[in-house]
C-alpha cells in the first residue's frame, strides 16, 4: 500500500503577456466602482476651473421652472409652493433645489432627491437633495421595475421604505446600467495631462524664481582643496544671506571662480499649444462656446446663431430629463391638497441671442409681412 501518491504537476503559468502600453489599455478590464467613479468626477471638476465653470453655467441656464394648471386657484397656490418650499441649508424654492439636483446630474451622471411630507401627510414640508454615493439601484423582474436602496443601521443595502417619495433621474442612461453617464466621463485622461502640464509650469517657475547656484573654483595656491571649498561655501552663504536685506555684500574668492545658475540652461517647454489642444477637447465635451468660459482664442469671437441653437438644444435635453421629476412633485402636492386637475411644467425661455439682433430680426419679419400683405392686396385688387 502506497502512503504517498504521486501528484500531477501543476500547469505552468503562461509566459506570453500583452505588450500593449496604450494608456487606455487598463480600461479593457475596468469594472467601474460607483462611489470611486463619482469621487473621480468631482476631483476633475475641482481641479480644472474650465470644467467647474461649464457645469455651473449649464446649471444656471437650465433653471427657471414653474407650473400651469387648468384650475386658476390651484395654479396660484402651486406656484406659491414652488417659490417658497424649503430645500435645506437655508434655501427656498424649486429653482434652488434644481441647482443642486442638476449639478449632481451632470457631474455624477445621476441625481437623487426626497420629498419630505409634513405631519399628517397633508402637505410637502421640504425637498431635499441626496448623495448619490449612498444609494444603489435594484432592478426588478422587468425593465420598468427598480427600487432605490440605502444603507441600514447594520451597514447593509436595503430597499428604502417609501419609494413614492424618492426622486431619481439618470443622465443619458445606457441600456446595460441604470445609473446614467456623467458629462465628465471622457475627461479624466485629458484632465490628468493638463494637471501635469500645470504642475510642471509651477515647478519651473519656482525654480526660476528661487534660483540655485553652482560655484566652482579652480586654482588657488597654499590651501588644500577641502579647505578652499569650505571657505568658499561659507563666504558664498554669507553673501547670499546678507544680500536679502537692504545691504549689499560682495563675494570675494581666490582663484578662478565660475558661478552658474543650476538649470538655467534648460529651456522651458512651450505649453500654449498642448494646453489649448486639451482645452479644446474639454470645451467640446461641455458644448459651451469658449468665450463663455473665459477663453479668448479669437479677438472677434462671439456666439453665432448656430452655437446658440446647439446650446439651446443641450439645455432643452437636460430639461426633458428633469420634467418628469418636477411633474411628480407638483402632482403629489395637488393630490395632498385635494385638487384633481392636471399640471403642466413650464420652463423659462432660453435667451442666448443679442437683443439688438433679435430686434433686427423682428423688424425684418414685420417688413416681410407688410410686403406680403401689399402684394396680396395688389393681386386681389
Amino acid at each position: 500500500m502506497k502512503w504517498f501518491r504521486k501528484q500531477e504537476p501543476a500547469a505552468a503559468a503562461g509566459q506570453l503577456r500583452s505588450g500593449e502600453r496604450h494608456p487606455f489599455g487598463m480600461l479593457r478590464d475596468f469594472a467601474p466602482v460607483r462611489s470611486g467613479e463619482t469621487r473621480l468626477y468631482r476631483a476633475v471638476k475641482e481641479s480644472v476651473p474650465v470644467v467647474d465653470a461649464a457645469i455651473y453655467k449649464l446649471v444656471r441656464m437650465t433653471g427657471g421652472v414653474s407650473a400651469s394648471c387648468r384650475d386658476p386657484l390651484a395654479e396660484e397656490k402651486l406656484r406659491e409652493f414652488l417659490r417658497t418650499v424649503p430645500v435645506g441649508r437655508g434655501q427656498y424654492g424649486i429653482n434652488a433645489f434644481l441647482d443642486g439636483y442638476v449639478e449632481s446630474l451632470l457631474t455624477c451622471g445621476r441625481a437623487v432627491g426626497e420629498i419630505v411630507p409634513a405631519a399628517g401627510n397633508r402637505d410637502i414640508a421640504a425637498l431635499l437633495c441626496g448623495d448619490v454615493e449612498n444609494i444603489e439601484i435594484k432592478e426588478g423582474d422587468s425593465a420598468l421595475d427598480f427600487a432605490i436602496c440605502g444603507m441600514d443601521e447594520h451597514g447593509r443595502m436595503e430597499e428604502l421604505p417609501y419609494q413614492n417619495l424618492l426622486l431619481f433621474t439618470p443622465f443619458n442612461p445606457e441600456s446595460s446600467a441604470p445609473y446614467g453617464v456623467s458629462l465628465l466621463r471622457t475627461l479624466p485622461f485629458m484632465s490628468d495631462i493638463l494637471m501635469k502640464i500645470y504642475h510642471t509650469i509651477g515647478v519651473n517657475w519656482e525654480r526660476c524664481g528661487n534660483v540655485r547656484f553652482a560655484v566652482t573654483c579652480r586654482g588657488g595656491e597654499g590651501v588644500s582643496a577641502a579647505e578652499r571649498g569650505r571657505i568658499l561655501a561659507e563666504e558664498w552663504s554669507r553673501a547670499m544671506r546678507e544680500s536679502g536685506g537692504d545691504s549689499v555684500r560682495d563675494f570675494v574668492a581666490v582663484g578662478d571662480v565660475d558661478i552658474k545658475v543650476i538649470g538655467g540652461d534648460s529651456p522651458i517647454l512651450d505649453s500654449e499649444v498642448p494646453v489649448r489642444q486639451i482645452l479644446e477637447q474639454i470645451v467640446a465635451k461641455t458644448g459651451i462656446p469658449p468665450f463663455m468660459l473665459g477663453l479668448s482664442w479669437s479677438s472677434t469671437e462671439r456666439m453665432s446663431t448656430q452655437q446658440a441653437d446647439l446650446l439651446t438644444t443641450e439645455i432643452t435635453a437636460i430639461r426633458r430629463s428633469l420634467t418628469p421629476m418636477v411633474e411628480r412633485i407638483c402632482g403629489l402636492w395637488l393630490r395632498m391638497h385635494g385638487y384633481t386637475c392636471g399640471v403642466e411644467v413650464v420652463w423659462d425661455d432660453i435667451n442666448l441671442q443679442d437683443q439688438v439682433e433679435e430686434a433686427r430680426a423682428e423688424l425684418y419679419r414685420e417688413q416681410a409681412r407688410k410686403l406680403r400683405l401689399e402684394n396680396d392686396a395688389a393681386e386681389n385688387g
